[in-house]
């Protein structure tokens, strides 16, 4: 503990909200807060057929009518798959740019940034052709390998920044201890960054669950692979005037990410955070 001259000090530096800053601060968080959640009220009341009736059945017809078991079982594999991949590729590449270190370290960064700068819409057409070709149009590879791929970019430039901001002296009192880089990486430095890598697992697994224009192109021809959000599309198409249970599908295809987000949430905050102050 510091000592109370100390303490005193740096609660004089600590900035001082007044009352007024207060309540302004919590009522644009309230603003902001029905503004995100006023789209959402909408859909659950139309799902529900509120308010001149509660009617819940609506959700087990668009789970049978759109098949929707089916879709999200391949969203389930196509996001699990592309997640703990790219997982793992980020924490490897994050780890040798941030926090290893080598001659060109720089140039293959940029490259991995130059990922994060291409939109998918400017390369899909190319990219399918190039599926085809391999023979892996109309398969679960070729929807999983371009995501990894999208994902890795972001993820690499993510752990970059964790790894950087790791004390350097942490690293070298492993080192002094016999342990290698790669005991350094997963005992030490992986369980420290928890918060950062479930924020991106969080973000990852958000993105490839959305995902609607690659899985459209690649699986033109294959309904049976077809994703959460593309079923939802054709679900849309046959039930375009049945606002209900259009509604109720869009909830079923939510409810896995906001699930997600929920049990997550505090590590995900965290993991947002985490770069705010470094040592």
């Amino acid at each position: 503990e510091g000592r109370p001259h100390e303490r005193r000090r740096d609660e004089r530096r600590r900035p001082m909200i007044s009352a007024r800053e207060r309540v302004f601060n919590h009522a644009l968080l309230v603003l902001f807060a029905v503004i995100a959640l006023f789209p959402m009220v909408g859909v659950v009341t139309q799902a529900l057929e509120l308010p001149g009736s509660l009617n819940v059945g609506n959700f087990a017809d668009a789970w049978r009518e759109g098949h929707f078991g089916r879709y999200m079982l391949n969203s389930v594999v196509v996001t699990g798959t592309t997640v703990v991949v790219a997982t793992v590729l980020s924490i490897l590449a994050g780890y040798a740019l941030g926090g290893i270190g080598f001659r060109g370290a720089g140039v293959v960064f940029l490259l991995f940034l130059a990922g994060l700068t291409i939109p998918t819409e400017t390369i899909v057409i190319p990219l399918y052709f190039d599926l085809r070709s391999a023979g892996l149009d109309n398969t679960y590879a070729g929807v999983i390998l371009p995501q990894i791929a999208q994902s890795v970019a972001f993820g690499t430039f993510w752990m970059r920044a964790y790894f950087r901001s790791v004390p350097h002296s942490l690293v070298e009192a492993a080192r002094m201890d016999g342990a290698s880089s790669w005991t350094t990486l997963w005992r030490i430095l992986v369980p420290m960054g928890r918060p950062a890598i479930l924020t991106m697992v969080v973000l990852t697994a958000m993105w490839t669950w959305n995902e609607f224009l690659l899985p459209l192109v690649v699986l033109n021809s294959a309904e049976s692979l077809r994703t959460a959000p593309l079923g939802l599309s054709f679900f849309q198409g046959a039930h375009m005037t049945d606002y209900a249970l259009l509604m109720s599908g869009a909830l079923i295809i939510a409810l896995p990410i906001v699930v997600l987000y929920v049990f997550l949430q505090r590590h995900f905050i965290a993991g947002m955070l985490s770069g705010a102050i470094k040592e």
